[in-house]
């Protein structure tokens, strides 16, 4: 309605304003805007009442699908697995090394070393030493 306002200019309006008096009469013209204003309302409580019926029916058909429920259902069925998952890693790096999880032959007492460092050795012999691996039993 504004662009149509917008393109017609004061002149335009009053011709319109003198061919609508002419053509049905000073008597007429109330009666006229009286039933075009009906007309107008009319069609916006019909808009108004086809746009509720769409969200009602809409709403309807969301309750009738159960949407919430399968949402519901398809995010346990994806998380479930998933934080089973998290929950066997996160054991896994809060288990020390070399540690069975469920034995029970863990010894907590570190064993004796089979190649002592000679403290006669000069600094890079005893470095050496060090770096070489130890003799197992």
């Amino acid at each position: 309605m504004i662009l149509f306002l917008s393109d017609v200019a004061g002149s335009e309006i009053l011709l319109i304003l003198i061919f609508v008096l002419i053509f049905f009469g000073s008597k007429s013209i109330p009666n006229l805007a009286r039933t075009l204003g009906k007309a107008m309302h009319e069609i916006k409580s019909a808009s108004n009442e086809i746009q509720h019926e769409i969200k009602k029916s809409g709403l309807d058909m969301k309750k009738d699908l159960n949407m919430d429920g399968i949402f519901q259902s398809t995010r346990e069925e994806i998380t479930t697995p998933i934080l089973s998952e998290i929950k066997e890693v996160e054991n896994h790096i809060n288990t020390p090394s070399g540690v069975k999880a469920y034995g029970s032959d863990y010894n907590p007492e570190p064993k004796e070393e089979e190649n002592p460092i000679d403290e006669n050795l000069p600094l890079d012999q005893q470095a050496v030493m060090e770096t070489l691996p130890k003799k197992e039993g």
